[in-house]
């Protein structure tokens, strides 16, 4: 190797490719911790928000006496359903704002049989029946 002249600045390629090296190992663990962050704070989100549905139904429970039926499903929370039979119980609508999609765009999934009920997201994966689904039950 030639050795520098008094005077002369710069890097050579070597401490400029380590600098590069150690700047992408750096990035990429940032990276990997932020998308881990968001991933938690979205389950946190869904989570409340499957609470929130729930609470809903369970005062459109105290008022009709029922669960809507899974067909109906949470659209009885927003408009008394055509076959309720007697709509003077029922006392909506149960919140002001429609329900959004969970925090990965997917509606929330709902199923009555009766007497109790379920509500879900499908979680990060978007596929229902899986470990990461979140649930109310």
């Amino acid at each position: 190797m030639k050795r520098r002249r008094r005077g002369q600045q710069g890097f050579t390629l070597l401490e400029v490719l380590l600098v590069l090296t150690i700047l992408v190992i750096l990035g990429s663990t940032v990276g990997v911790f932020l998308s881990r962050t968001q991933t938690s704070a979205q389950k946190k989100v869904a989570k409340i928000q499957v609470d929130a549905i729930s609470q809903l139904m369970e005062q459109y429970h105290i008022d009709v006496g029922t669960f809507p039926t899974s067909q109906q499903g949470v659209d009885a929370l927003f408009t008394a359903p055509a076959d309720l039979g007697d709509t003077s119980k029922w006392a909506g609508p149960y919140s002001k704002k429609q329900i959004e999609p969970d925090p990965w765009s997917n509606p929330y999934q709902y199923e009555s049989t009766g007497d109790s009920f379920r509500v879900w997201s499908w979680g990060p994966d978007g596929q229902d029946g899986t470990e990461d689904d979140i649930t109310n039950s």
